[in-house]
């Protein structure tokens, strides 16, 4: 039954109100005063709302404008009764968001009429909405089980397909196996030719992987340079014998552009039942095999063994020196700037961090943050990218330059600790940033763990005046209608939706959905990764909030970027200016 709430301070009309309306059908609430008004409405939610303009204490004017700080209130059709037909108060009232008026005195049909509209114009926004959100939740149903650079199927995928195959074994001479493969040149490429080329390649490499492996097998892309292979029951003497084809595929170069690129593959092997009967298992011991192929004389396929599960005195040195690596100070914060494509000047950045060994250099975050994440050295050093990234801001407020805000990432371990929150203020009052300029970057596997916990936890943070930002959208779905129950600012729209988004219609596709359903949520919405001009342009054209990546500037030592914000450098706004 729809349910219509009537804020009127006259007795005999509200109650001549109250009683045609419920001799139509329509439920009723009836409330005498604005304050009561706005109470009524937002426990009860009512589908239309009737309230006069002139009352005692907070006027329909006031109530309409509390009703639109609530992000379900402010969608309920609202109709203003009122004595005076001045038009500048139509014109206000309207400003503000009412749907329509009516003029004292009215007929019974005018009322009748101008309810009917509004509830059909309602229902045809809800229809479009959901309609809106089914097609957004058909493309990330297909992006929970598929990846949306190579197409390949994901871990989630792969998990399914491995299942399958293990509730039909039947045989033991028929075998499940694991290949991982790595491409040991990937990361360097990914370095030296820029993210977009390697994107291109990591393309031409899934294309070639499943031009060898048939349809009953399945391809995954574990990380940047490794892929896993699923093989459906075989012969031991097969799976050698794809092992080998797979490596025959890397024997000729890949065309990218002007350069002739010859990968590398190693792969390692394990054996459903042998090497393990879970997933995971299967895939470590696969990747250890993998790993000593690497050691002199050896074949470049490998099956495992018991005795290469040992961790490698490689590693167990790399974890000691991460361990050290906080009091020794060898951890750097870059920063890569976040642009206001409305203004195109810079109105913060992303904080991302760094480990320069003594001896090997650089040392990849995708190297060092799981295994940070491992031995539970994750959350010193996220404390310490954070109170850095809090410091380095006032430093460079005190240096006179305009407010900006800094966006750090919390991973799953630092979310969940129970002291976040008073940790997050302890920095903030430490370092006397403004909590306004500290914005917190989490993604939507961290929050879908434990959701009940990470609302509260994300209320408490955002009392304080702090903002947060749900990263890399679309990678860790579960529910759409359940994130809109959680309380973010931001919505970032992952690079892997952005690398394409020119070229490749579904891209275009999810990224003009994402983006529509951020505003409909009264998101702010960031695109990271943009590296073109058509994509600059593409996001422009969408009134996309702000964006990140090549295209403007890479992430910058705090020197390099104090420098930067001293040229006043800024984002073209126009084709012109591209």
């Amino acid at each position: 039954m729809t349910k219509i709430l009537v804020i009127e301070d006259e007795q005999a009309i509200r109650l001549n109100l109250l009683k045609l309306l419920s001799a139509e059908g329509f439920e009723t609430l009836g409330a005498d005063n604005g304050d009561y008004g706005v109470e009524l409405a937002q426990n009860e939610k009512p589908d239309l709302i009737i309230c006069d303009i002139l009352m005692p204490g907070l006027d329909g004017y006031g109530v309409l404008i509390a009703l639109q700080q609530d992000l379900i209130t402010a969608t309920i059709p609202f109709i203003f009764l009122t004595a005076n037909v001045d038009c500048s108060d139509v014109r206000h009232g309207m400003k503000l968001g009412a749907d329509d008026y009516l003029t004292k005195p009215f007929t019974k049909a005018e009322l009748l009429e101008t309810i009917t509209v509004r509830l059909q114009k309602q229902m045809l926004l809800r229809e479009r909405y959901n309609l809106e959100l089914k097609r957004t939740e058909a493309l990330m149903e297909y992006l929970l089980r598929y990846d949306r650079l190579t197409n390949l199927p994901n871990r989630f995928l792969l998990q399914e397909r491995f299942n399958q195959l293990v509730e039909k074994t039947d045989t033991t001479s028929q075998q499940i196996a694991i290949l991982s493969l790595g491409l040991e040149q990937i990361n360097q490429l990914n370095h030296t030719l820029g993210p977009a080329s390697g994107d291109v390649l990591l393309q031409a490499v899934a294309e070639r992987l499943l031009s060898r492996v048939g349809t009953q097998n399945t391809v995954t892309q574990v990380s940047g340079d490794q892929f896993v292979i699923l093989l459906a029951k075989t012969e031991r003497q097969e799976i050698a014998k794809m092992a080998k084809t797979l490596l025959d595929a890397f024997s000729f170069p890949f065309h990218l552009g002007t350069h002739e690129i010859l990968l590398t593959a190693k792969i390692g092997i394990a054996v459903f039942g042998y090497d393990g009967r879970d997933l995971n298992t299967l895939i470590k011991h696969a990747s250890a095999a993998r790993e000593e192929t690497k050691q002199p004389g050896k074949q470049p396929y490998q099956f495992y063994i018991s005795a290469i599960g040992a961790k490698s005195e490689d590693a167990l040195l790399l974890e000691m020196q991460l361990r050290q690596a906080l009091e020794r100070q060898e951890f750097q914060l870059y920063y890569q700037p976040k642009v206001n494509l409305l203004t195109g000047q810079i109105e913060g950045a992303e904080a991302l961090v760094r480990w320069l060994h003594p001896e090997r250099g650089l040392v990849s975050p995708a190297e060092f943050i799981p295994l940070a994440e491992k031995t539970g050295l994750i959350l010193p050093l996220g404390e310490w990218v954070l109170r850095a990234a809090c410091k380095q801001v006032r430093v460079w407020q005190e240096a006179g330059f305009p407010p900006l805000r800094v966006a750090v990432n919390l991973s799953g371990h630092q979310f969940n600790q129970p002291n976040l929150a008073p940790l997050v203020m302890k920095i903030l009052n430490e370092t006397g940033l403004d909590p306004s300029c500290l914005e917190l970057e989490l993604t939507e596997s961290t929050l879908m763990k434990n959701p009940q916990a990470a609302i509260a936890t994300l209320h408490e943070l955002k009392s304080f005046g702090i903002r947060i930002s749900i990263d890399d959208f679309g990678t860790g779905y579960s529910s759409l209608s359940y994130l809109t129950q959680f309380p973010f600012d931001v919505l970032k729209i992952d690079r892997s939706f952005v690398c394409q988004l020119v070229e490749d219609d579904k891209n275009t596709a999810i990224t003009t959905a994402i983006l529509q359903m951020a505003r409909s949520l009264n998101l702010k919405v960031v695109a990271e990764g943009v590296e073109t001009p058509g994509q600059l342009a593409f996001l422009q054209g969408q009134q996309c909030d702000e964006i990140q990546g090549y295209w403007f500037s890479p992430p910058l030592s705090a020197d390099t970027f104090k420098e930067f914000l001293s040229t006043g450098k800024r984002l073209p706004l126009s084709n012109s200016e591209l």
